[in-house]
């Protein structure tokens, strides 16, 4: 095949999928199924990873709870058990390498292979860079970063030896659109949009057509971990309800999409970033008051402490 052969041959593959995800936008594929799937979900004992581990386990999957909080991670195990679901219990800082490999070999003999794995566990110092001590920005990306690069390491070989597997990495709106004084969050949460993305490139031009990949990008939800913040006009970019936002997770994750961003307002945001000159940006996030998002964030009433996706917080 020439040059000029491959350039049609792509342009066309190019007008194929653009029609494809049109079509798909108004008609979904359908669910797969995840019944006796191996499901790991990081961050489990609280939130949206509780929810989440709740509903895998309704739906016949075998789910995985990690936290490094016992009792609530407990609570989860609980939770599904009493409602006939099937679940492990795993007690792991994800921020530590090999904490995660070890909890990895264990569920190997324990559990089995893991064939969906969700990093959800995440934590916000709420502080602007100069506020921020040097150690909680380094457990910012520790956490939020790094953590997945060693899950996403521990998991993924099992999953491309069977060419059978499914990776969903928790990002951010803020991932996409940098949100004033919420510097290490973001730069944290910029980075797993950035690593998910080569991420996806490395397992598909390596020719695994059964690994998925998902990266989700919600704004902020009615939790602890964003406890006082609002925007100015809060009906336009709503704090996001766990329920539905689970739901909207659940749906993205069975129907295999690449790439959700909660609402989807976000990304108009994120398209506008990269077409209007900075100081248009500026203006439209002074103008939504995106700028004094932080303001009354609860959390930094305790200097010393950081809030944790779980809802709890920790020394």
């Amino acid at each position: 095949m020439n040059i000029f052969q491959e350039l049609i041959y792509s342009l066309k593959n190019i007008v194929v999928a653009f029609a494809v995800a049109i079509f798909r936008f108004f008609v979904p594929p359908a669910r797969k199924s995840v019944n006796d799937e191996i499901v790991l979900i990081t961050g489990s004992g609280n939130g949206m990873g509780r929810q989440l581990s709740i509903e895998f386990a309704k739906l016949g999957a075998i789910v995985v709870l990690c936290d490094y909080d016992k009792n609530s991670n407990e609570e989860t195990q609980r939770l599904i058990k009493e409602n006939g679901g099937q679940c492990y219990s795993y007690i792991c800082d994800v921020s530590d390498r090999g904490a995660v490999y070890r909890m990895g070999e264990q569920i190997r003999k324990d559990v089995g292979h893991v064939t969906i794995l969700i990093n959800n566990a995440g934590i916000v110092t709420g502080k602007s860079l100069l506020e921020c001590p040097d150690d909680l920005i380094e457990k910012t990306f520790n956490v939020n970063l790094l953590a997945q690069f060693w899950t996403v390491k521990c998991f993924l070989p099992d999953m491309l030896k069977k060419n059978h597997g499914h990776i969903v990495n928790m990002a951010s709106s803020t991932g996409l659109i940098g949100i004033n004084k919420l510097t290490d969050y973001s730069a944290s949460k910029f980075g797993v949009v950035g690593f998910t993305e080569v991420l996806n490139y490395e397992i598909v031009f390596s020719g695994y057509d059964g690994v998925h990949t998902t990266l989700l990008c919600p704004s902020f939800t009615q939790t602890e971990m964003f406890k006082g913040c609002q925007m100015r006009f809060p009906w336009v970019i709503p704090p996001l309800k766990t329920e539905e936002t689970v739901a909207t997770i659940m749906q993205s994750i069975l129907t295999n999409q690449y790439e959700v961003c909660i609402p989807r307002l976000v990304y108009i945001f994120s398209v506008l970033k990269t077409m209007l000159p900075v100081e248009c940006m500026l203006e439209i996030i002074r103008f939504f008051g995106a700028h004094n998002f932080m303001e009354n964030y609860a959390g930094r009433q305790k200097p010393d402490e950081t809030i944790t996706s779980n809802g709890g917080f920790k020394k």
